[in-house]
């Protein structure tokens, strides 16, 4: 990867960081030739920090790093896009991002998968996805069966409301199996834009 550090009089070039699952913009930092270096053999999101005049590595004192998962230089060879998982939050504020957004995807389904994996750690007294989950994967399967056969029956009829509802149910259902099985919403997309791209 070419990136020209001379375009700029301080040798540094902007590095954009986004969440590579919420595809969110964390922080805006600076790099130069060493700590782009760094951050490729360290697997760290590394800065050069204007204020300290020195190397900074993202969550050195925090421990809110950001691991590095892919980079990418712009057309002109002068910015960087940094995709990473953060570990923690961003902001040195503690907020999720830098301009104080909540890091989770704009699309509701996946924060919806987000908010099924925090409440199967909840009290099943407290909570339905807990209980259901307790009760094993067979259960989950089974519930999601009967959500399936109950919007087969709506799909007969002409009422969009129970339709969609009981479109909604099986959707959530079917997150929690997901989620049960340990896998996501994301990786079921990956293999359906795989099929789409043969």
């Amino acid at each position: 990867m070419q990136v020209d550090f001379s375009k700029y009089v301080d040798g540094l070039v902007p590095a954009i960081v986004q969440d590579i699952q919420t595809q969110k913009v964390l922080m805006l930092g600076f790099m130069n030739q060493e700590a782009l270096d760094v951050t490729q053999r360290t697997g760290k999101v590394t800065f050069y920090s204007r204020s300290k005049q020195r190397l900074w590595t993202k969550g050195e004192e925090s421990g809110n790093f950001l691991e590095l998962k892919s980079m990418a230089v712009d057309c002109d060879k002068d910015t960087l896009l940094i995709k990473a998982h953060p570990l923690g939050p961003v902001c040195h504020t503690g907020a999720d991002t830098c301009w104080n957004e909540r890091n989770h995807s704009e699309d509701f389904l996946f924060y919806l998968q987000d908010i099924i994996n925090l409440r199967r750690k909840a009290s099943p007294e407290e909570s339905y996805v807990a209980r259901l989950s307790a009760k094993g994967i067979n259960k989950v399967a089974q519930k999601v069966g009967e959500e399936a056969v109950e919007l087969v029956i709506e799909a007969k009829d002409d009422n969009t409301e129970l339709f969609l509802g009981e479109a909604a149910d099986l959707m959530f259902h079917y997150l929690l199996l997901l989620n049960a099985k340990g896998h996501t919403l994301q990786e079921v997309i990956e293999v359906l834009r795989n099929r789409h791209s043969k």
